[in-house]
């Protein structure tokens, strides 16, 4: 199948800090990818370059076969982004900021009105289309942002933790929505999200960062047969896994040279076992006469 997403060595640094480190995968048209981190890790660096936000220090992103900074309108066409923190205007209405959403991604003028409606009704807005966004609770204005993201269809989505803030009748609704534009084949999506419940359930393949380093990136039963031999453990094992042990290879899950081959303690080597003992190395000659 077709790419829709490749990374290639993307990294991003902030002078002296490093957010994200040569971070490469790919994902296939139609995938749903669990984006996992601990806070900090450089899950929102990173999507902020896939959405062509942010430019990075170093690296390629490639979206439906377009560069993300050779060809950014291409790829903005074909982005839905949902941020941390909704892009609305508090001073908008819900049914005008999504006609205005709708205009600036190009929709036809025809199409604005039914295009809205979809949006509206898949996120449940359409009761408050009237009322300010800045009247409505942090769960509504999430919906809003979600409702923008998903106007005109976009083949990827990427979404920054869009449960947070809602109660749990909106959060299932928001994963049923999920996993309905999932199975619909038409939409490849990267999911970030600090519940991994949520990957278990929506996702089907999950990307794991820490201190900007990809430490992981494989099916969750890629992971068992890798990581627990294969048994059913949970994802937050599996996370923790590799959260907590540095020195695992991302891809093949095997332990690095550096962790496989641990160096020996000064004090257990011949020469510092001569020291601990109160005997003297051999020297060279002194050159004195």
């Amino acid at each position: 199948m077709p790419k829709m997403i490749e990374v290639q060595n993307l990294s991003k640094h902030f002078r002296e800090h490093v957010a994200v480190s040569d971070l490469t995968f790919s994902l296939e048209a139609g995938e749903i990818l669990g984006f996992l981190g601990p806070n900090g890790a450089g899950k929102t660096t990173t999507m902020r370059m896939l959405t062509g936000y942010m430019p990075p220090t170093d690296g390629t992103i490639r979206v439906a076969g377009f560069d993300v900074f050779e060809e950014p309108l291409e790829v903005k066409r074909r982005i839905g982004y949902l941020p941390e923190l909704p892009p609305v205007y508090l001073d908008m209405t819900v049914r005008g900021y999504l006609e205005f959403c709708a205009r600036l991604k190009g929709l036809r003028r025809k199409a604005v009105k039914s295009e809205v409606d979809r949006a509206e009704e898949a996120t449940r807005t359409a009761d408050v289309e009237e009322r300010l966004i800045g009247n409505l609770s942090k769960g509504y204005r999430q919906r809003v942002g979600l409702a923008q993201a998903i106007l005109g269809s976009p083949p990827v989505l990427i979404l920054d933790e869009p449960t947070v803030g809602l109660d749990p009748v909106q959060i299932i609704e928001v994963r049923e929505l999920v996993q309905s534009l999932a199975k619909s084949g038409e939409h490849t999506i990267i999911l970030s999200t600090h519940i991994l419940h949520e990957v278990t359930e929506l996702c089907q393949k999950a990307l794991v960062i820490k201190g900007g380093r990809m430490v992981g990136f494989d099916t969750l039963e890629g992971f068992r047969r890798r990581l627990v031999d294969g048994r059913q453990a949970s994802l937050e094992e599996i996370y923790l896994r590799l959260i907590e042990a540095p020195g695992i290879d991302p891809l093949s899950g095997e332990k690095t040279a550096a962790e496989a081959s641990p160096q020996v303690p000064p004090e257990a080597s011949p020469e510092g076992a001569e020291k601990n003992a109160g005997v003297d190395s051999p020297s060279e000659p002194s050159a004195s006469p």
